[in-house]
């Protein structure tokens, strides 16, 4: 390992600094160090935040020699002392560091309390009583701001220990504050499951560190949970017992043997005493995936024990239909027709099928047929019939579709962004009848916190194509409902969206039922596939943009998908490259840079993670409509202003990692949504991931135009793997013996579950350990 030094010294000038990584490169003046210096000069880089004239800073690291700029120390910690000088400490005090404080408010507090004025204040901090004239709120700031970077720095320097640089420090002070240190030494596992970047590996290195043993009950338990939210993070609700086990020889012994797997069932056993495992014949769950299957069977058989008998004369149901039919000018088939008729007879109804088959054209009849029947004589309110899809988009495209106000499934429920939902169990929705469109998309979690809000006089209708891909989050529920047949179920399989012979819709059910050409199929009307490299799949993607922009298109009918991030062709490659097409950097046009991005007024966005209380939520695109800079926001740091669909909502720099470029998206973040124009990269590097469901996923995408690049030999491999990532879940049986279900442990000492009560640990959150 090479050799660390330490150089103390001041700031002669910050040369460069990424505010959002804290990577700063700075020339500072010696005053002291272990090194051999020919100047009294040197530059040092590393995470470290801006420096200011005037302090004192003692850095630790090794020396580097950079081709162009010679010797350099890479900064692995450092730790600034307080300023020994009255006038000094007034800088320090009225630097940016500290929001409202001044240089006049500042002299108030060193002329009052002396050059020991921030140990005095940190030590109590009734200390700033004694000076006059500050506002509280201001006091109250500047308590919170001293707090953090004098505790910052104290915690970075006890992290170097550790081997924890500053990059990840900032996220572990974020996370724990004044605790990190004792929390580290306590436990460094627990840092795994909440602090985004802290690996399993990372805390067994500081865990041999500490000295803590490869057998040691944390680090077993820990490895156990870690494993549990891999495979929870793959879908999975649950793992095999064997499979943990080679997971954990694998993760915690280098796939030796476990020579002792008694204590390992011992240390199980205490993880279910604590409620952080579930295990139930051979499997393993985390609680909140197990309670969520618990309780969507549960609540689905509520729902199905209550069927109500309806009572209608099928002629009016027909003239009903002939209503609709003349006002929409369309003819209902047979399949449709029967699709209505069973919604209005059975309180649950799942609606599946296909592209251009009538969803959309069935709910509408649905609709306006209960309306009819059902609600005679009585005014028509939206609050009657409950729209919901798990997207913005998806929301929004139901409202445009059936005229009645769709909201997304969170802002249905009233997230409120921890466990609290507004509607649940005791407080239940009020309606006749829910329509949740997308259904292919909605986690067991998520699921469970729906069924619970439905009350039971109220019809429910799940809509969903089937084939298309699972939700993100773990659980198959639209796919297991079907399976279980415990569910009344109308498959849409004829084809009536065949407008100017869309060979998008053929194309989407030929890969549905397995019969596509072996040779690559020529230009259709609105379908192209064009055969490139992967070194050539960015080029060709350009210029398929900019033509489709000659003609009038804009930045909202375009979408590339892509399955991947990462790769020379990856989704974060396609934004940097077609942000220079769509949105090109300008002289006038206000930007900002957050790590290897840019954002620009005017860029195409998507939304990365749920924000109930901003009301945006994962999968929304916007735009930038506007960049404020710290000197003139009034939050004084830099803001981006995002429009999303008429919704603007702003973001500090601390908020950007919940947005990226959407220009080209993951096919994933695609459900939900259709655009004009979709472009699908299918080149080598995708082949791992490229699957029949994702690809049909992708396909379905395209409302008028779809361009597909790549190799079309890999096009066809990829559509040749089915159930490649079968997902492991237990909703089919739960629904098949709800009642009937008990619990084992594996070991003869193990505990029993049955004090466990549902109800009560359904409060669990996936977002505990994802």
């Amino acid at each position: 390992m090479a050799e660390q030094y330490f150089v103390k010294g001041q700031l002669n000038q910050m040369i460069f600094q990424n505010q959002q990584t804290q990577f700063s490169i700075a020339s500072i003046s010696v005053e002291d160090t272990d090194l051999e210096l020919d100047e009294q000069e040197l530059v040092v880089k590393g995470h470290f935040p801006a420096l200011t004239h005037g302090n004192d800073y003692i850095f630790y690291g090794q020396m580097q020699t950079h081709p162009k700029f010679g010797e350099q120390l890479s900064v692995f910690t450092y730790e600034k002392e307080l300023p020994k000088t009255e006038d000094s400490l007034v800088k320090y005090l009225s630097s940016d560091l500290f929001y409202g404080i001044g240089q006049k408010t500042a002299k108030k507090i060193v002329d009052t309390l002396g050059i020991n004025a921030v140990d005095d204040i940190l030590r109590d901090e009734s200390k700033l009583d004694e000076v006059i004239g500050v506002k509280s709120e201001t006091k109250k700031q500047f308590i919170a701001d001293l707090r953090l970077h004098q505790g910052f720095e104290q915690v970075t320097v006890e992290l170097a220990k550790y081997g924890v640089g500053l990059q990840l420090a900032r996220k572990l002070y974020e996370a724990y504050a004044e605790r990190t240190i004792q929390q580290l030494q306590d436990n460094p596992y627990d840092f795994v499951f909440h602090v985004d970047g802290f690996g399993f590996q990372r805390a067994d290195e500081i865990a041999q560190f500490l000295g803590i043993k490869d057998d040691h009950p944390t680090r077993v338990q820990a490895g156990i949970l870690h494993v549990l939210d891999e495979e929870a993070s793959n879908g999975h609700v649950y793992t095999e017992l064997a499979h943990l086990i080679e997971r954990l020889n694998q993760l915690l012994f280098q796939g030796q043997t476990i020579e002792d797997e008694e204590s390992l069932l011992d240390h199980l056993n205490h993880l279910v005493e604590e409620s952080l495992v579930v295990l139930e014949n051979q499997r393993l769950y985390l609680p909140q995936l197990y309670f969520a299957e618990e309780g969507v069977a549960s609540q689905l058989t509520r729902l199905l024990e209550t069927e109500e008998e309806t009572s209608y004369d099928e002629s009016e149901l027909l003239a009903t239909i002939g209503e609709i039919e003349e006002q929409e000018g369309i003819a209902y088939g047979e399949e449709q027709y029967e699709a209505v008729k069973k919604a209005l007879d059975h309180k649950v109804m799942l609606l599946t099928g296909g592209p251009g088959t009538g969803k959309t054209t069935v709910v509408k009849g649905i609709l306006h047929c209960y309306e009819t029947l059902f609600q005679k004589n009585k005014p028509k309110r939206q609050s009657d019939f409950i729209l919901a899809a798990p997207t913005g988009r998806a929301a929004k495209r139901l409202t445009e579709s059936t005229g009645l106000k769709a909201k997304t499934i969170h802002s249905l429920l009233g997230w409120s962004g921890e466990e609290e939902f507004e509607f649940n169990g005791s407080n239940q929705l009020s309606g006749k009848m829910i329509i949740v469109d997308e259904f292919s998309m909605v986690d067991i979690w998520l699921a469970n916190r729906l069924l619970k809000a439905v009350p039971t006089d109220m019809k429910v209708i799940f809509v969903g194509d089937e084939d298309q891909l699972p939700s993100v989050g773990p659980g198959q529920v639209l796919a297991d409902l079907l399976t279980s047949e415990a569910v009344p179920v109308c498959r849409l399989q004829e084809i009536y969206r065949q407008k100017n012979d869309s060979y998008i819709v053929k194309l989407a059910h030929d890969i549905k039922h397995d019969q596509l050409p072996e040779q690559s199929v020529g230009k259709k009307a609105d379908f192209n596939f064009i055969d490139t490299s992967s070194d050539h799949a960015i080029d060709t993607i350009e210029q398929i943009v900019t033509k489709a922009l000659d003609k009038g298109y804009t930045m909202r009918d375009i979408q590339v998908l892509a399955p991947m991030y990462r790769t020379k062709v990856g989704i974060h490659e396609l934004n940097q490259s077609l942000q220079h097409i769509f949105n090109p950097k300008m002289e006038k046009k206000r930007e900002i840079e957050h790590f290897q991005s840019i954002f620009r007024t005017g860029d195409k966005v998507i939304q990365l993670v749920n924000q109930p209380e901003k009301d945006v939520f994962n999968g929304d695109i916007g735009e930038i409509i506007a960049v404020k800079y710290a000197k003139e926001a009034e939050s004084k740091k830099d803001e981006l202003i995002i429009d999303f669909e008429g919704l603007e909502v702003s973001y500090t720099r601390q908020d950007f990692n919940q947005i990226m470029l959407a220009y080209a998206i993951s096919i994933h973040k695609s459900q939900g949504s259709e655009f004009p124009i979709v472009i699908l990269p299918i080149v080598r590097p995708f082949k791992r991931m490229l699957v029949k469901n994702l690809i049909y996923t992708a396909v379905t995408r395209g409302k008028s135009s779809l361009i597909i690049c790549g190799h079309y030999d890999i096009f066809l491999e990829g559509l040749q793997k089915g159930d490649a990532f079968k997902r492991q879940t237990t909703l089919v049986e739960r629904i098949h013996a709800f009642h009937g279900t008990t619990t084992e442990l594996v070991s003869t000492d193990a505990t029993n579950l049955d004090h466990m009560e549902v109800d009560e640990k359904e409060e669990f959150s996936p977002y505990d350990f994802m």
